[in-house]
């Protein structure tokens, strides 16, 4: 049994106006000990999905079908308070913005602490024993426990709610965007860091970002989601070298190698579909450069291949399709 099993998850947002289903249909699993790179473009559908995972979705939003099993208990069923003690303890999370997600007024060690005494039974001085070792792991000096996260970088600050992350060895740990914020040299150290955790680490991590260079340093496998879908999973050597869905090979265009030949990047023209309206056909036609009469209408085909699965109309010429794209199957993974 997988530790985690999304069995067709939808999710709604309640407007002045209507509806909008953020999430699709999507289904997902993740074991123990993978690292799943959650990839698409801002707006697809990421990070609803994955409040929805931990019941954090804003009032006006709701899981409207399907199953969100972790370890055979249905999350999506379950009473507030037994949520919140699941949180933290069973899964936590990094969210997307350290600087919006540290409490101004508390020292960062106080919030660190709160979150163990929360779970566990221990003493105040024992937490904060618990801490310093956390911050050892991260890579941060024990004393800035003491100070307020105004007086901390922004990667000083994500390195704090990593520690936080870590504190109850969580089983699942979600990623949201964890780098976003950072120059592209603290990005690369958090990147390493979080790479040399998950070596020692037992658990699992969902890493949800739009940068798939990111996925290809630190994931094991991928999700690609567009228009509230995910539209091709699979092991990441295999998705990123040899990608069958268009969008996923119009994604790897937009991306520069760091092997091989010297290609001009290629960007997606046009903009994502509109949730709120229903969306016949696959969601990627309007910009789809290999789009046909049977990819606009109807459930587009559900394909399986050796390490995951892809949607698309064209399925049985996706050779034909990656070489049209030109696509260079050096792209460093």
């Amino acid at each position: 049994m997988a530790l985690l099993e999304l069995n067709e998850v939808s999710i709604e947002y309640k407007l002045s106006n209507g509806k909008l289903k953020a999430v699709d249909n999507v289904s997902l699993n993740v074991e123990n000990g993978d690292v799943v790179g959650l990839v698409g473009e801002s707006g697809c559908g990421k990070s609803t999905l994955i409040k929805g995972i931990i019941n954090l979705l804003p009032s006006n939003g709701k899981i409207t079908n399907g199953e969100v099993i972790f370890e055979g208990e249905d999350l999506s069923k379950l009473e507030f308070e037994k949520m919140r003690k699941k949180r933290w303890k069973e899964i936590s999370m990094i969210t997307q913005s350290a600087m919006n997600s540290l409490n101004p007024v508390y020292r960062v060690g106080n919030q660190i602490t709160e979150v163990i005494l929360e779970h566990e039974k221990m003493s105040k001085h024992d937490a904060m024993e618990k801490a310093k070792e956390l911050f050892d792991l991260v890579g941060l000096d024990r004393a800035r426990l003491e100070d307020y996260p105004h007086q901390y970088s922004g990667g000083m600050k994500q390195r704090a709610i990593i520690a936080m992350s870590l504190a109850l060895d969580p089983k699942l740990i979600i990623a949201d965007e964890p780098t976003t914020a950072l120059d592209v040299i603290v990005q690369s150290q958090i990147l390493e860091k979080i790479n040399a955790l998950l070596e020692g680490y037992s658990g699992s991590m969902i890493l949800v970002t739009h940068d798939i260079s990111v996925v290809a340093q630190t994931c094991n496998k991928v999700a690609v989601m567009y228009g509230g879908r995910i539209i091709e999973y699979g092991d990441v050597k295999q998705v990123l070298k040899k990608p069958n869905h268009p969008y996923t090979m119009g994604l790897k265009n937009a991306f520069p190698s760091l092997t091989g030949e010297k290609k001009d990047l290629i960007s997606i023209e046009g903009t994502p579909p509109d949730l709120s309206k229903k969306i016949d056909g696959c969601r990627f036609k309007d910009r789809c450069p290999f789009v046909l009469d049977k990819c606009k209408s109807g459930e587009m085909p559900f394909t399986r291949v050796e390490s995951g699965y892809y949607y698309c109309a064209r399925h049985d010429e996706i050779d034909h399709l990656r070489e049209l794209a030109d696509l260079s199957e050096t792209w460093d993974v």
